[in-house]
């Protein structure tokens, strides 16, 4: 019975132990029973935003962590480097297309002549014709003369006769024998430079990056300068020609010192023993003077490295005797050896051939014929003439 008692006593004591520690634990003011630890570490705040919403199971049904996809990168695919086909005989090949603009012009001008009695109202029509073809006044006045003396001559015209006559006048105003090469052979080390000047808008970047791609195709190196700073576009541009034909292309800051740009350009040519270097300028015209004074020193630093063999002044067809004005303001701060006309395939006004060569005594040299990269072409002036007065 004792041992009962004692045994007794000893739980109750247990309990009141117990029942005294659950009071002092959850009694205000008391500690806080320290967090169950789970059986792996949570991840942190920041770790657990990067983890996917649902993660898979594996067999066992343990939840795996899944890492983040790496971030994709942009490979920029190389460009493809084309081979043009070389400049000789491009003319030939693209003379249907000068032939469908100019064809109406010509083809009336034989129409008029082949006339059985030639007038002096006649005469009028023809004359008003050649001015209206953007000839210009003095070389009209100077082939009515000649044709009337011929015709007098000969009395009697048929068609053949008429055409052979008129081709003989185109082709005399024209000038056959004007030296129209392009100088870009270099000399000894140094590359040729070709300065390519003239307004915006008329496509002188274009003839520029087309230039580039007609001598790469006649397996001249070369390199480019974009010396249009004013316009980024204009460095994009080129840059995109010169990517297409593997030339280098040197470019500056936007709105930063052309003539800079132009002087890296050659340093760069002559570094790399390149065959040719094209230098693209600004087409301000804001003010004489200050297309004057940045051309000049363009031209200036560019002599300090090499000689400056062309100056070409990009000229648009279509804008007939504004074309003619903007030509005269250039030719008078530049000495210009040679004229790129573009957009001839898209004019009827063929004869300002004639007159921006009469005005500013130097060749056309280079004529743009189309949209194509490959649509630039030396000037070839039997070409032409043909192309105006259409088939035999």
């Amino acid at each position: 019975m004792d041992g009962y008692l004692g045994i007794v006593v000893i739980v109750v004591v247990v309990a009141l132990v117990a029942a005294g520690g659950l009071f002092l634990l959850f009694k205000p003011g008391g500690k806080t029973a320290p967090p169950v630890e789970p059986p792996e570490t949570l991840p942190l705040p920041e770790e657990k935003e990067k983890r996917p919403a649902a993660a898979p199971e594996d067999e066992q049904g343990a939840t795996t962590t899944v890492p983040p996809p790496a971030p994709a990168v942009e490979v920029k695919p190389e460009p493809v480097v084309e081979v043009p086909p070389p400049s000789a005989g491009r003319m030939v090949r693209l003379r249907s297309r000068l032939a469908r603009s100019q064809s109406s012009f010509g083809r009336g001008l034989l129409e008029l002549l082949s006339r059985d009695r030639l007038d002096d109202e006649v005469w009028e029509e023809i004359e008003e014709s050649l001015i209206t073809a953007d000839v210009g006044v003095a070389p009209t006045q100077a082939m009515v003369e000649e044709l009337r003396t011929k015709v007098k001559v000969l009395g009697s015209r048929t068609p053949v006769e008429a055409r052979k006559l008129l081709r003989e006048q185109l082709l005399a105003q024209i000038n056959p024998d004007l030296d129209r090469t392009l100088h870009v052979a270099k000399h000894g080390e140094r590359p040729a430079v070709v300065l390519v000047v003239g307004v915006n808008g008329t496509g002188k970047t274009t003839t520029t990056g087309k230039l580039a791609r007609s001598l790469v195709g006649d397996g001249k190196k070369v390199v480019l300068g974009a010396a249009d700073t004013f316009r980024a576009a204009a460095a994009e541009q080129l840059q995109t020609w010169g990517d297409r034909v593997g030339a280098e292309v040197v470019r500056g800051p936007e709105g930063g010192d052309p003539a800079s740009v132009a002087f890296e350009a050659t340093a760069k040519g002559m570094d790399d023993k390149v065959d040719v270097v094209i230098v693209d300028t600004a087409g301000r015209l804001h003010t004489k003077t200050g297309l004057m004074d940045e051309l000049g020193k363009v031209k200036r630093v560019i002599e300090k490295k090499a000689t400056v063999d062309e100056v070409l002044l990009v000229l648009d067809a279509t804008t007939g005797q504004n074309g003619m004005r903007q030509a005269q303001v250039f030719a008078e701060v530049v000495n210009i050896t040679g004229i790129a006309l573009t957009k001839l395939d898209g004019t009827a006004k063929g004869g300002i051939v004639i007159s921006v060569q009469r005005e500013l005594g130097v060749p056309v040299k280079l004529v743009g014929l189309g949209e194509g990269p490959d649509d630039l072409a030396p000037f070839d002036p039997e070409v032409f003439v043909d192309a105006l007065l259409g088939d035999e």
